[in-house]
């Protein structure tokens, strides 16, 4: 299945212009734990970095850090990493794991943003495949049951 199925469509974004307290606040707001950062290109919104809750933490917070002297784009992440949406799930994780990364953009043949895979959501997807597989077992239990009685 291609992770444009799969992937979290509704996506957290802001420019690279924007203060760190806005995402922040963004972060509360939607109960996530990153924002995309886009350039808008005609009518495409093109991913171009990503900012982490981690990243606040580590590279503002810790840091004690005049959140006021910077902007987004001193503190995201660059070397954002990419799949098409097209690509296989089994693919996606693979990459997502050769990276060692938690967070994979999901773009279209054209670059633009589509949506955002996270461990999380691969993990809900496990469990319900896993729920469902046990359900199967246990439907075969109670049709054994059933003619033996």
């Amino acid at each position: 299945m291609p992770v444009g199925e799969f992937c979290n469509r509704q996506v957290v974004i802001a420019s690279p212009e924007s203060d760190i307290v806005t995402i922040a606040k963004l972060m509360r707001e939607y109960h996530v734990g990153d924002v995309v950062i886009v350039q808008n290109k005609g009518e495409a919104r093109v991913p171009v970095g990503i900012i982490t809750d981690r990243d606040l933490v580590i590279e503002l917070l810790a840091k004690e850090v005049d959140l006021d002297a910077v902007t987004v784009s001193d503190v995201m992440s660059y070397e954002l990493v990419t799949c098409q949406e097209s690509i296989g799930l089994w693919d996606a994780l693979k990459h997502m794991q050769g990276k060692a990364i938690r967070r994979l953009v999901v773009v279209s043949d054209s670059g633009s943003l589509v949506g955002i895979l996270t461990v999380d959501d691969i993990l809900d997807l496990l469990a319900d495949e896993m729920t469902s597989l046990a359900k199967v077992a246990l439907g075969q239990q109670v049709k054994e049951k059933r003619y033996k009685s």
